[in-house]
């Protein structure tokens, strides 16, 4: 028997704050994103991976969090036990810097406002951003189990990252000791290698005379970075380098402050770089503490972590280093010990939250 039914308007386009919202909610009352316990059933679960609370999500976030409901839903689909854990994460010095942005927008610094009144602000924001990042993956449609929701900074995951570092200490996996880091002076805070960013600049090639020791004359180093040959332990050359070669086992002494130090050999040293002869700063150069590590040299810092010059750069202390390295210039020009400057272009690290040199 033939029946009419009434006929509806058809919006002609797509409207996602009318639907979407809608049955998101209607899921989320339902608890269907809080996964039942069966015994009897293999269960599914994936930890998201917890974006950083410095600010809002972007296209990658979006990406990796359908990605992972695709996979969800279908093993919600098959009736399995299934748990998509949500979170975020405290980014530690990410964060700060992005407070202190904020903090200089309004012509303050943490320092100024003290450090109770700057964790708070830090919470602030952390909260805040927490809502938003959680705001958009349900705007996103993720099914995640919200009542589980865990902050890198919370109970539980603090004491499971404690616990795991002493169980690797315990089993002797783990263990302190003297590396080369890239710090950066102006966040107070070692970075891995892939928060540094290689910048192309042009700099300077300075070539400075090392007075030899045991006869007349010297040998000429090259350096980007004059101010660190007050933490300088021996001068490099390479073992097959002719010029060099009836040097090796002599000395030099450090312009200035005359300290005596080695000439050793070392394979790894470029005979192409400046005049092939290379000056060792283990404690301020990763290819020099490689090198100090061979020999037996030791590490000496002239730094404070601030980049001012420490006790061990003698006259220079408490200067800043690009000030130390004008100071260190003047006096070996006044030495008639710095031979020429060249323009030199190369790649210089620097800290990729606040872009300070590394």
């Amino acid at each position: 028997m033939a029946r009419i039914y009434p006929m509806f308007e058809i919006p002609k386009a797509y409207e996602p704050g009318k639907i979407e919202q809608k049955w998101y909610d209607f899921w989320f009352k339902q608890g269907y994103f809080t996964p039942k316990i069966d015994p009897n059933k293999k269960p599914f679960v994936i930890i998201m991976p917890p974006p950083n609370v410095t600010g809002e999500l972007h296209l990658g976030h979006a990406l990796t969090a359908t990605l992972e409901d695709i996979m969800v839903r279908w093993h919600r689909m098959k009736g399995e036990p299934t748990l998509w854990l949500p979170g975020t994460d405290h980014a530690g010095i990410a964060t700060q810097v992005v407070v202190e942005q904020q903090l200089a927008k309004q012509g303050q610094t943490k320092e100024e406002i003290g450090r109770e009144n700057f964790t708070k602000l830090t919470w602030e924001w952390a909260n805040k951003s927490q809502e938003n990042i959680r705001r958009q993956h349900q705007l996103l449609g993720a099914s995640c189990d919200w009542t589980r929701e865990k902050f890198t900074l919370d109970e539980g995951p603090s004491k499971a990252v404690r616990t795991a570092f002493v169980r690797l200490y315990n089993k002797g996996l783990i263990y302190r000791g003297e590396r080369m880091i890239n710090w950066c002076p102006r966040c107070q805070t070692a970075l891995s290698d892939l928060e540094v960013v290689h910048k192309d600049v042009m700099g300077h090639l300075y070539y400075i005379c090392y007075p030899l020791t045991q006869s007349e004359g010297f040998v000429t180093v090259a350096t980007t970075r004059p101010e660190t040959f007050l933490g300088d332990m021996a001068v490099a050359v390479n073992p097959e380098d002719e010029r060099y070669k009836n040097l090796v086992g002599k000395s030099v002494s450090l312009p200035i402050i005359d300290k005596e130090i080695p000439i050793i050999a070392d394979d790894a040293v470029d005979t192409s770089f400046g005049t092939g002869a290379l000056k060792i700063t283990p404690a301020h150069d990763p290819t020099d503490f490689e090198i100090a590590q061979k020999h037996n040299l030791p590490l000496v810092n002239i730094m404070n972590p601030d980049a001012t010059m420490n006790e061990n750069a003698g006259p220079y202390r408490g200067l800043e280093r690009f000030a130390c390295r004008d100071r260190v210039l003047a006096d070996l020009k006044d030495k008639k010990l710095l031979e020429k400057i060249e323009s030199y272009a190369h790649s210089v690290g620097h800290c990729s939250r606040c872009q300070t040199m590394v």
